[in-house]
Formats: C-alpha cells, structure tokens, sequence
C-alpha cells in the first residue's frame, strides 16, 4: 500500500511538471492541522500543488509517538500512537486556496490507541479511502485558515490486548471499518 501511494504522489507530480499553469502565482502549499496537534500532540505535515485552475493534489503525514500517564497499575496509560501517509486531491469550486473544498484520498495507518476507558490496548494497520469537506479562509497572500471534516474507510488487520505492557492478547483479526478520519483546524502557508 505504501508503494501504491508513493507511486500516485509521482505520477501527480510528473503530471504537474508536464501541465504548466500560466498565469498562477501560488501552486504549492505547506500546511499544519493544529486540531490533530491538540489531538494527543499529533504531529502532522501536508503539502499540496495545483495540477490545474480547480484541482490540487496533495500528500501529508502523521507522527505520534506518545504515551500519556504510565498509572501505578503498570498498564502503560493512556495512547494514540500513529504513523499514517495519505495522498489524495482537492477539487475547488471558485480558485485554488480559496474557499470551500471537497477532497478524496488513499491513506495508510500504523496505530496504538487505548487506555481511555479500559486497560485494553488495541493495535494494527488500517489502509483505505477517504472523502472531506472544508472550507479555505485567506488571510493574507501567503496564509491561510482551513477547517473541515473527514470520513474514512477500509480494512483494519488488529490484534487487541487485555493491556499495554502484559502482552496477553483477547482478539485478532480483520475488519472493515467506517471512522472519523480528521477534523481540520489548519493554518497553510502558501508559496
């Protein structure tokens, strides 16, 4: 999965270099979701390019590695450890950067989440697809606000765990899955 969305962030840029846009001073844009940093300290980074006047195609990441409250217990705390790569593209009704968005992408996700509710640890791999809606607020020439909401869905390969740190495990298996994939407070810097 991981050389499938390697191989669509090449062919989308091979297409942009071979369809230059004239007269667009602004194609590319590096981009922060400072909701998902308040998520757990999540870190992220996504960065996009225009491919035409209401298409941009973009590729992001995120990292976290933490584990909060170890508990005297010794199950290891609370966790919402991740690795994930997406990439996908926006469509733009009015211009690019500016204004409301609908997007679709391929993404792949290594996680570890639990201690929330219960001692149980749950972790795999998901990889799917997913769809968001968003709106793009300009600021200024080179920044910009976004916020939006996404759903995303696919299969989840799972093993789940009585805790952190015992090892013991409840379940295993595949499932397909629908979740809330992102919610968008950005703040983009656009070149």
């Amino acid at each position: 999965m991981r050389t499938k969305l390697l191989l669509a962030l090449a062919l989308c840029l091979a297409l942009k270099t071979a369809m230059p846009i004239d007269g667009m001073a602004q194609n590319v844009a590096l981009s922060t979701n400072l909701a998902g940093l308040a998520n757990f300290g999540t870190m992220n980074l996504e960065a996009s390019m225009s491919v035409a006047r209401h298409w941009t195609v973009n590729a992001g990441v995120r990292y976290n590695p933490f584990s909060f409250g170890g508990g005297e217990d010794g199950n290891g705390g609370r966790q919402y450890r991740q690795r994930s790569v997406n990439a996908g593209a926006r469509y733009w009704p009015w211009h690019i950067y500016s204004g409301w968005w609908a997007a679709a992408k391929a993404q792949y996700q290594e996680y570890n989440t639990g201690g929330f509710y219960s001692p149980e640890t749950r972790e795999g791999d998901r990889y799917g697809a997913g769809l968001s809606l968003g709106y793009s607020h300009m600021l200024g020439t080179h920044f910009n606000v976004e916020i939006g909401a996404g759903l995303w869905g696919g299969m989840d390969n799972y093993v789940l765990y009585s805790c952190p740190t015992c090892g013991r495990i409840l379940d295993r298996g595949n499932a397909t899955f629908v979740m809330l994939n992102e919610v968008l407070l950005s703040l983009s810097y656009i070149f």
